[in-house]
This record gives C-alpha cells, structure tokens and sequence, in this order.
C-alpha cells in the first residue's frame, strides 16, 4: 500500500519517525517527501498505522491520512528516499523555541554554548525555507557542508538529529561576530562581548530567526528612547525565565501557558507598577513580554546579571525590519551581535492579548507563520490588504494562508517586502489566482502590486471596503455564514467617500448594509487631525456652538472656514482620540493607537454614572453633545467610561435590533478598537441577554492584520 500524509509533515521528524517505526516493526518499504506530503510505501499499512499514529513527532499535524493501492515493495528492508516535486501546500512548522533537549546541549559537549543548535524538535524552519520539499538543498544551510560528526548524526535513526535538515556545531555550521559602531570586529567570545558591553550602557543590534532586536538593559531605556526617537511607545520585554516574569507583571495562568508555548509570542499582561515599568511602556496598564526562544538567547541571558532586558525590531521607523549585515550598521548603534546564516523569511515577533478565553493576535509573525483559515469555498485569489498593520492573504483549495506580519504601508521598503511575502507563499502554494482585492481606499500604495498580479495572472480585481474585510474575517474566524459587527477601528475609506471606523454592518460574503454609524467629525487639516488632536477637539466645539482657545484668533479663522469642506469621520478610534485629549490624557499622537490606548486605563478603572447618555438619530450615534457634558464633578475615569459605554449601548443594540429583523444569528466585535478589553466587555456585557451568538476574534488578528483575510473570502465568494 501506499500512504499519503498531509498537513505538518516536514520539517518536524516526520519520515525519521516513520523509518524507525517501520523497521522497529520489521516492515519492507519506502518514505519520502512528494511537494508538500509525505509519501509512505509498506507492505503492511495498517500494522504500521496502528503503531505510527499514537506516537507522531511532536511539532507535526496531521490533517488527511491516505491509503492507494500502490507498487509492490521489491526490495527487504526500509529506506528514506530522494524527495520529490508533487502536491503544493505548506507543510512546515512554524519556528519553535529551542527544546529543552537543546538547550541542556547548549551547557556541555560538542554544541556547548552553540548558539546554532536545534533538531528536529524545535528550531528556525519557515524563516530559513527557500522553497518545498524540505530538504537542506531549499533552506538557508545549503551553503554549510556537514562535517564528519554531525553527518553520523543525520545517518543515525537512534538520533534526534537524524534526518534533521539544519543540523550543524561549531565546525560546519554558521558563526556570530561583534561589530563595533565602526565596522570593526570585537576581539573575544561574540555573545559574551556583547553581553559585557549591554550591562555597561550600550545599545545593541543582535540577529536573531527571521530578523534582528534592538537591545539594551533596562536601566538605559532612558539613552534607548533618546537615540531611536521613541518617547513614548511602548517596548517589550525579553525575560530570562519563568521566574523573572513575576518581578515585572502579573500574568494570569493563561497568560502564562501563552508566553512558555513554543511559539515565544510577546504577550501584554497587566504590568507591576514601577518607575521602570511606566519607563517600558508609559501610560499604559499593560507591558509586553516574552521568553528566549534561540539559542543565542539562551546564551546571552547566562552570561547577563539581569533578568530582562529590552528587545524590540530592528528597523528604521515606518520600514521593515532590516536584514542585511551592512545595511543594519545605519541605524547607528554601538555594536551589531550578527551571523552568516542568511534570513530568507522575514517574521517580526507574534503580539498577542487574551480576552477570556480568546486570543487577540496584534501582530501574527514568527511563530504562527505559516498558518491557515480554512474556508468552504474552493478557488484562487490573491489580497493585499490595507495600508496600517499590513499583510497579505493567498487563498487556494479551501484554505486562506495569511503572511507574516509586514508592516505600514507607507514606508518605502513595506510594499516591496508584501511582494516578496506573497509571491513566496503563492510559490510554496503552486497559487495562480483568478480573481486580485484591494482596499477600496484610492491612494493605497499596494494597489499598484494588485493591478501587477492582475496583468501577470489575467485575473479580476476587486476593491473590498475595509469595514467589510473587518466583517468578513470575524466571519471566517467564526466559521459563520452572515453576522452584524461593530466594526471599531481608527479609520478605512467607506463607500461614501468619508472616514469610517465606527460602523454596524449587516453582512455575508456578497454584500453589507450599514445599520448604524457614529456621528461624523470633520477632520481639519486631514492628516493633521490624527496627531494634532486639539484639531479634533475644536471640530467637535465648533458643532456644538461652543468656544475653543487652543488656538490664535487668525488659526481660529482658518479652522473655522475648514469646516464645511473637511472630510467628515465616524471613527470610534478618533472618538477615543477626543476623549483622551478632552480628559488630558494625551494631546499628540506620537505613534499608531497613543491616544485610545492610554485611555484605557481610565477605562478600566471607571464606572457609569449618569448625564452621558446619547441617542441614535436616523441610524446615527450623537456623539459630539457628550463632549459639552464634561464636568469637574466626575472623575476622568468615569467621565471616559460612561461616553464610551453610552456610545456602545447605542452601536450593540442598534446590532441586536438589526439582527432580529433579518433572523441573523451572529453579532460580534472586530477592527482596532477591539484589542480593547473594556469595550470587548461593554459589548459582552450590554448584548448577554440578546438570544444572539456573540463572536470575537480568536485566530485572525482584530485589527488591520486580518483585513486581507476577508478580502481573500469575498474574492472567493464572487467567483464561485
């Protein structure tokens, strides 16, 4: 017989398990990888499949096992085979923190402190993959002959490195050196230089799996901000273990199980009140952390006194993470830890909050790439996403792969690396797709990659307003047919040539209707208005008839004559921005989300009182009269907490009512908004007792990471 395995299956141990088991079990036959499957010849299948399935490798995922009449087995004995072209589909793992196997070899013997060691257990495998099969000849090692020592190992079925593709030691494998500022080689053992030179005030770059970290001590976050122009965003968190974990937050068991899983995402957990942690992440409730995942990692922290230390993506601001030895040194550090092994997958770090028991991803990367959605509609296609927060999605038989995480659309180098992200997977995935979406938005830079696939492959092209896209992929995380969303977020181009962000929408795959919406505030200046938010204060003054003294009588004038020809916008997102500032909270916006985010703390802590109630005219929410209700009497945390309750009550009821009349079932949450626990729980809690199914977001990231998602499933939905 023979036997088809398809899902995980390479990369992860996966024909080594199968050649042990068949000749534990004295069987006659073949493996070997075909395309992305693993192909199986046994005389008897079902022995083997009996003995196989309860004992799988840890890192592999089966999702289709078949059994096909085949050749007869003509030679006694087993054997691995050459791979094959074949079947297309990704059937590699992720990128897995070093196993703790791994990591006791880091301690003694022949890989002792070998920042390059792995097996087929854990270890770098999407960020090294040229192309499927998974063989050395298609990933970063190709270039790394095997020495004498670590070819026994790969020869050796009783070994963890056999037939493990990017098995190597400090013989044959790649190298770290310390650069200093000036181009020079650091004499002496690299990683302990450079962990030597950290703990005296530098600031590091240190190549890592999938890109490179800006680094420093916790001490110097005051020199880091100063140097790279970040006052105020927040930076994670890298911590040496469990236990250093508890000396900088208070992570729930959930949290917990999600920060030590192999996956090594940076996870938000509620932050211990600290000068140095108000340093890490300044007015906000919330710090980012995360545990080493490589083996360089490892090695740093043992050779640091500190227990944590500061490590954020390597680029310049508004570009993607930088990946070339030579281009790095213009960021102007004092000192670059780099290898010679060669990055050919890009991965920022994962991002991730948990909501009850729902996993909000901000940036799905390394870790959880590749990944697929599946979805009941069979086709090709090909989206390219919004502008913010950017990524791409490639459909193809039944299955929606997003990329990795790539960034913001605006900067120069994005666009390029959102091409080289989805040609990639539209290679690995034998893609050819029939139909192109794009953002309905005119001025977004990926349209002209879109129109580039849509000459090259003869296909259609759509534009997907954005709210949509939002709907639609809490839709596809929810594996739901139709649902009205709030979709909540800071701004997308709607249908009617205004800013949208605080929407209700009825919808399916084919179509959407808006049921609700917030009242529009015009945005003076445009651009302006999203960092300059007295300029959203005094639009919102100027509506309500009322004086604003931010600004000179001539400004004033100037303003005043805007309003009637500003674009007008019903964002939830830029709501928040007011709020903050009316509250003194935040008046300029220093990087994407500043204001809303430092406002939920104030959230968090406030409770409703009453004299902010609103109301819904004709399907809009009223919202610049709450601002006129803003009194010294109430405390911020309640004045913030009851507008934004009022304004909720109005969205999620206006979702009920829309939903009994068209006998939907689903209503849920999506957009930029919805990282936000207090607004997740004001939904929850205001629509508990509607008879509706209530969905979030578990899988496809809430905000403008999971639009291409839904931009691939309404391409498939309109060529079916």
């Amino acid at each position: 017989m023979r036997i088809i395995f398809k899902g995980t299956v390479q990369g992860v141990g996966f024909r080594p398990a199968v050649y042990r088991t068949a000749v534990d079990l004295g069987l006659n036959g073949k493996v070997w990888n075909q395309g992305s499957d693993v192909m199986v010849e046994v005389d008897d299948a079902d022995r083997f499949l009996d003995s196989f399935l309860p004992n799988l490798p840890p890192l592999a995922r089966l999702e289709d096992v078949k059994k096909i009449e085949g050749p007869p087995t003509c030679c006694e004995g087993f054997w691995i085979d050459p791979s094959g072209k074949g079947s297309s589909g990704m059937s590699i793992p992720t990128d897995t923190a070093l196993c703790e196997d791994c990591i006791e070899d880091l301690k003694r013997g022949k890989r002792s402190s070998y920042p390059f060691t792995s097996c087929t257990n854990c270890g770098p495998r999407f960020t090294l993959l040229s192309d499927l099969p998974y063989d050395r000849t298609s990933t970063a090692m190709k270039d790394f002959e095997l020495c004498p020592d670590c070819q026994k190992e790969y020869n050796d079925p009783a070994d963890r490195r056999f037939h493990h593709q990017t098995v190597c030691c400090p013989k044959c494998g790649p190298s770290y050196a310390l650069i200093d500022k000036n181009g020079t080689k650091v004499a002496g053992d690299p990683i302990k230089k450079f962990a030597e030179l950290l703990s005296e005030g530098s600031i590091g770059v240190m190549k890592s799996w999938g890109g490179m970290h800006i680094c420093c001590t916790l001490e110097n976050i005051s020199k880091m901000r100063a140097w790279y122009r970040r006052k105020q965003k927040p930076f994670a968190v890298m911590v040496k273990n469990e236990t250093a974990l508890h000396n900088y937050g208070r992570p729930t068991k959930e949290e917990i199980d999600s920060i030590i899983s192999p996956h090594r995402p940076i996870v938000l957990i509620e932050k211990k009140r600290s000068d140095l942690t108000d340093l890490i992440s300044p007015g906000l409730d919330n710090i980012g952390v995360f545990l080493p995942y490589t083996g360089a990692q490892h090695i740093l922290f043992q050779c640091l006194s500190d227990d944590a230390l500061i490590m954020t993506s390597a680029n310049v601001p508004g570009e993607p993470m930088i990946l070339d030895d030579k281009e790095i040194m213009g960021l102007g550090a004092d000192m670059y830890l780099i290898h010679d092994q060669h990055i050919l997958n890009r991965a920022d770090d994962s991002v991730l909050r948990l909501f009850g028991d729902k996993t909000f991803f901000i940036r799905r990367s390394r870790g959880h790439t590749p990944s697929y959605i599946t979805i009941p509609l069979k086709g090709s296609a090909v989206a390219v996403g919004a502008q913010e927060n950017l990524t791409g999605s490639i459909a193809a038989d039944g299955r929606i792969h997003p990329t990795q995480h790539i960034g913001d659309g605006e900067g120069l180098g994005v666009v390029d690396y959102l091409e080289d992200a989805v040609r990639a997977h539209m290679r690995m995935l034998d893609c050819r797709p029939s139909v192109i979406a794009m953002d309905l938005h005119p001025g977004y830079t990926n349209r002209a990659f879109a129109k580039r696939l849509s000459e090259e492959y003869g296909a259609e092209t759509i534009e997907v307003q954005h709210h949509w896209a939002h709907a639609a992929s809490l839709m596809v995380d929810n594996n739901a047919d139709d649902a009205v969303a709030l979709t909540l977020d800071g701004s997308g181009y709607g249908t009617d040539g205004t800013v949208w962000g605080g929407e209700v929408l009825s919808s399916d795959l084919s179509s959407f209707s808006r049921v609700a919406r917030l009242e529009g505030i015009p945005l003076l200046g445009s651009e302006k208005a999203l960092y300059d938010l007295r300029r959203l204060r005094f639009a919102i003054d100027a509506m309500n008839k009322e004086e604003n003294s931010s600004f000179t009588d001539n400004e004033t004038t100037v303003l005043m004559k805007m309003m009637d020809k500003s674009i007008r916008c019903s964002s939830m997102g830029r709501l928040m921005d007011a709020i903050s500032y009316s509250l003194g909270i935040c008046s300029v916006r220093t990087y994407d989300g500043e204001p809303a985010m430092k406002l939920e703390p104030l959230l968090a802590r406030g409770k409703l009182v009453p004299g902010f109630e609103t109301e819904i005219k004709n399907g809009v929410v009223m919202t610049a009269d709450l601002f006129s209700r803003i009194k010294r009497n109430h405390s911020p945390a309640d004045t913030a907490y009851s507008m934004i309750y009022n304004v909720m009550k109005c969205l999620t009821e206006s979702a009920i009512e829309s939903a009994d009349i068209d006998g939907i079932g689903p209503i849920g949450i999506t957009g930029g908004v919805s990282y936000n626990s207090s607004v997740c729980r004001m939904f929850s809690e205001i629509a508990k007792d509607s008879g509706h199914e209530l969905i979030f977001h578990q899988n496809i990231p809430n905000g403008d990471g999971g639009v291409s998602v839904g931009q691939a499933a309404i391409a498939l939905k309109r060529i079916q």
